[in-house]
């Protein structure tokens, strides 16, 4: 923090006044999570525009995604591109996980959380009186909605391989209950991540610093 001290003098009565200004530049996110951040928002939007594609090809349940949300064109060009983003989203990941577990942001940004902190947050955010003044520290909803996305991704990338490479992940067919079963989890997970990026979003609408912080660090 640095602070300047400026001296004037008051031009009717001649004396002095003090006028305070402040700068305040405080780090809030490194390069690493930034680059992270960006890189996963635009692999993200290309994986679930063109898997919409893809799921049209063959619905669940008795809707279709509108053809000018989704990406690809057509059902094979919509897998070259859901592929394609696959490896980045995955690299990625990994990458945004090892960083926060080796420089330790995972255990101070994250931990400690309790339901408790999770029910009180909540409901200050409802009656809007969720401070967000100090953007370097997480509120519990923060907490919780960013280790549950981690946890969904985890979700998507492994029914992903059943569904990508099914005999080859056995193991991982099993665990998903079967290839048909896969394919409701893959689904309902992309759903969880759409539902909180559209969330995410609104907050940013309502918070615009955090935007800035994401974009400047600072």
């Amino acid at each position: 923090m640095q602070t300047a001290r400026i001296d004037r003098m008051d031009d009717r009565g001649g004396n002095m006044t003090a006028k305070t200004v402040s700068s305040t530049k405080i780090a809030i996110h490194p390069l690493w999570l930034r680059l992270c951040h960006w890189i996963n928002a635009l692999a993200v939007l290309v994986m679930v525009t063109s898997g919409w594609r893809i799921y049209n090809a063959s619905p669940l349940f008795d809707f279709h995604f509108t053809h000018g949300l989704t990406l690809g064109g057509w059902l094979g060009g919509a897998l070259q591109w859901h592929f394609a983003a696959m490896w980045i989203v995955g690299i990625n990941g990994l990458c945004y996980l090892l960083l926060n577990l080796v420089t330790g942001r995972l255990r101070h940004r994250f931990f400690p959380l309790s339901p408790l902190a999770i029910w009180r947050d909540l409901a200050a955010a409802i009656r809007g009186r969720l401070s967000h003044g100090d953007l370097r520290q997480y509120n519990a909803v923060q907490k919780a909605a960013y280790l549950f996305v981690m946890v969904d991704s985890v979700l998507l990338v492994v029914s992903g391989l059943v569904l990508w490479k099914s005999v080859q992940f056995p193991l991982l067919r099993t665990l998903m209950g079967g290839y048909e079963a896969a394919r409701y989890v893959h689904f309902f997970s992309m759903a969880a991540l759409v539902t909180f990026v559209l969330i995410h979003l609104v907050m940013v609408l309502l918070v615009p610093k955090t935007l800035l912080a994401m974009l400047r660090g600072r």
